[in-house]
């Protein structure tokens, strides 16, 4: 009898110490874009079918940060580098439903943020004239660097972020990539939107 309950009361205390280890890499941070519209928002809404699990859990492309000299790998780069979100990262022969946005307009970036953390910055990166939108997404398709970024400093954000910034000049479909930075994390969140100047 003693011997079954110290058996319990050490897989009970397992289970503690290996909790913590596993939520580690989690940030408790998540969140997504409402505009432009990202493809993980657009299958939330039902704007698109067939998405997977991401309908449920638009909130949660999470990869490693430092993009994008590190980050989730080319052609995985919209769901994050995360295989069960394997659905934003089929280009569906570039037929993702796009915003209509004009070269250098001031357009207003929208993020719904579940569980808001603390951040260093929200950036956007654009693909280049001439990419291709039926191919997946990767590093070669988009500007080195970012065309926008908004500077948070570690500040904890609430949980909509509105911030305005000037789209580059560009003519015909594109895809912006939108990525949250997360200041005491090992993560970033991503978002792929669909844009037709």
């Amino acid at each position: 009898m003693a011997s079954k309950i110290l058996g319990r009361i050490s897989a009970v205390a397992a289970a503690c110490v290996a909790l913590p280890l596993v939520l580690t890499g989690v940030a408790g941070a998540h969140g997504y874009t409402t505009n432009v519209p990202s493809r993980a928002y657009l299958c939330k809404t039902g704007a698109v079918s067939n998405c997977g699990p991401i309908q449920w859990e638009p909130q949660s492309v999470e990869g490693p940060k430092g993009f994008p000299a590190r980050g989730p790998g080319d052609g995985r780069i919209c769901a994050g580098g995360l295989g069960q979100f394997a659905q934003l990262d089929d280009p569906r022969g570039g037929s993702w439903p796009a915003r209509k946005v004009s070269s250098g307009q001031n357009l207003t970036f929208s993020w719904t943020l579940t569980a808001p953390h603390a951040t260093t910055s929200f950036r956007y990166f654009i693909t280049r004239d001439g990419w291709n939108p039926a191919a997946p997404l990767t590093r070669a398709a988009l500007d080195p660097a970012p065309f926008y970024t908004v500077n948070f400093n570690g500040a904890r954000p609430g949980s909509t972020v509105t911030h305005t910034g000037k789209l580059p000049a560009r003519t015909g479909r594109h895809l912006i990539l939108a990525v949250w930075d997360i200041a005491d994390t090992g993560n970033a969140f991503y978002q792929c939107g669909d844009v037709t100047f």
